[in-house]
């Protein structure tokens, strides 16, 4: 039997093909643009996910006994809002996860409305990310397209209903519209009230490994996959990725090196801290997780490589760095804004403690370690309430390099497991489309069996004294800076 995971990214959308034992057969990646309209914007086209992924779909399985594929699940990036009108068009260009234009809303959101309201209706404060800042921006702004809005969906939930007609979603990436009630698991009326939509404008609520139908005869027809297909829910891209490294039932802990980063624990407990400065969300296992969320990780890196840099040569700008917790130079990893812990769309990137004698290499290393640090200020928050994890897994791009999985165990002072696939979403979908299928009783079983850990970074004491300093260093930038941004 054969699995689809989708990983419904950011810049691409990547695909595998996974067996009931947990090896991968095939992998395949789509690219589509992503708009910038406007400063701190961020839209992409939904019909580009579609079309990429049904192009994906189709190279993923042709050489495979296309009888065979069972299931076909997603992990999506999170957030964003879709909108279709009464004929099932898209309205306007998905406004995207790390779009920073509804700082107004976020404002009325925590100010007016109130945080302790906004906790309390769903466990989360609203930042500029989230979904219903968007339907409120939507409904100022562009009022001719708010009225036409018959449904509010996710990215990857656009895919499902492409796929199977279902209007759909699932707890874990619902958790993050400021829509879902995720003590109950249930949609809040109080935000639906505020936000001026109907609960028939929302999407029915699955748990990730459940499944929403079967491929549309017309798309199994075009894909000469078998109709009886089955469509898993899926779960928001860092809840599939956690399943996709086994951190999953209580304790667990994941760090993400992504576009976004994100430093994930998973809990058997529902619990939100005092000031929200952590997401919690429901868990594509039946439970929950506390989430610290930083809008640039990798995509710090690649900004660097790619436009400062211009190289493509990742591993060889990294080779001749020495010196790890001697860096004169630091980097603020804000270049779209930050979310966890600071809540601050405004939030810009900077270089700090330059000199003549700097070097590309320092300035390099910097951008890694400040992305350390910015994941580092999640954890001080889950330490603040006793959530202490002493290992973590990790993966995401930046996870394939092994100077920044060394960096990232000595800022966190933790050991890092590095797993056999360092797929992500698109494996943990396809570990959620197995268990849909019936090949598994539980997620948590599954990821379980099927996650392989084949190295482990340790922490060295030397260099965790050293980046202890740097890290006390780095954490009074912002503050100082905040009001120059």
């Amino acid at each position: 039997m054969f699995f689809i995971g989708v990983d419904l990214g950011t810049s691409a959308v990547k695909l595998l093909l996974m067996d009931e034992d947990g090896k991968i057969h095939k992998i395949v990646s789509k690219e589509y643009p992503l708009y910038f309209p406007q400063p701190g914007w961020s839209e992409q086209k939904p019909e580009d996910w579609f079309a990429q992924t049904m192009a994906g779909i189709k190279e993923l399985t042709a050489e495979c006994d296309k009888a065979q594929v069972k299931g076909i699940s997603f992990g999506g990036q999170m957030h964003g809002l879709v909108a279709l009108d009464e004929k099932d068009e898209v309205i306007r260009p998905a406004i995207l996860w790390n779009d920073g234009r509804t700082g107004k809303q976020v404002e009325y959101l925590n100010n007016v409305i109130g945080k302790e309201k906004l906790s309390k209706y769903t466990a989360n404060i609203a930042f500029a990310g989230f979904t219903v800042p968007k339907i409120l921006w939507m409904k100022e702004n562009e009022p001719e397209n708010f009225a036409r809005i018959c449904k509010i969906m996710l990215p990857k939930d656009y895919l499902a209903y492409r796929l199977s007609g279902s209007f759909c979603t699932e707890y874990s990436d619902a958790s993050g519209m400021l829509l879902l009630d995720v003590e109950h698991k249930c949609w809040s009326k109080e935000m639906m009230e505020i936000c001026d939509i109907t609960e028939v404008q929302l999407p029915k609520l699955y748990e990730s490994w459940e499944a929403v139908g079967t491929l549309k005869d017309d798309v199994a027809a075009e894909l000469g996959l078998p109709a009886d297909v089955k469509v898993i829910a899926g779960a928001g891209d860092n809840a599939a990725a956690a399943v996709g490294t086994a951190t999953v039932g209580d304790g667990g802990c994941n760090i993400s090196l992504g576009t976004s980063g994100t430093l994930f624990i998973s809990s058997e407990r529902f619990g939100v801290d005092d000031n929200n400065a952590l997401h919690s969300f429901a868990h594509a296992d039946g439970n929950y997780h506390l989430m610290g969320c930083m809008l640039s990780a990798a995509s710090c890196n690649k900004w660097w490589m790619d436009d400062i840099l211009r190289t493509t040569d990742y591993a060889g700008e990294q080779k001749s760095i020495t010196g790890l917790g001697e860096n004169r130079v630091f980097y603020l990893p804000y270049l779209m804004g930050e979310r966890s812990p600071h809540n601050d769309p405004d939030a810009r990137a900077a270089f700090i403690g330059m000199s003549m004698d700097t070097t590309r290499e320092e300035m390099t290393l910097a951008v890694l370690e400040g992305v350390a640090f910015g994941l580092r200020d999640s954890l001080e928050v889950a330490r603040s309430i006793g959530v202490n994890p002493k290992r973590t897994k990790i993966c995401g791009g930046g996870a394939k390099s092994p100077l920044w999985r060394k960096i990232i165990a000595n800022v966190m002072n933790m050991k890092v497991d590095i797993i056999e696939s360092e797929e992500g979403p698109g494996y943990g979908a396809a570990i959620l489309a197995a268990v849909g299928c019936g090949v598994f009783p539980s997620v948590e079983e599954a990821a379980k069996k099927l996650v392989k850990v084949v190295a482990t970074e340790e922490p060295d004491a030397g260099l965790v004294t050293k980046y202890e300093e740097r890290y006390q260093k780095f954490r009074k930038y912002y503050p100082l800076l905040k009001g120059q941004f």
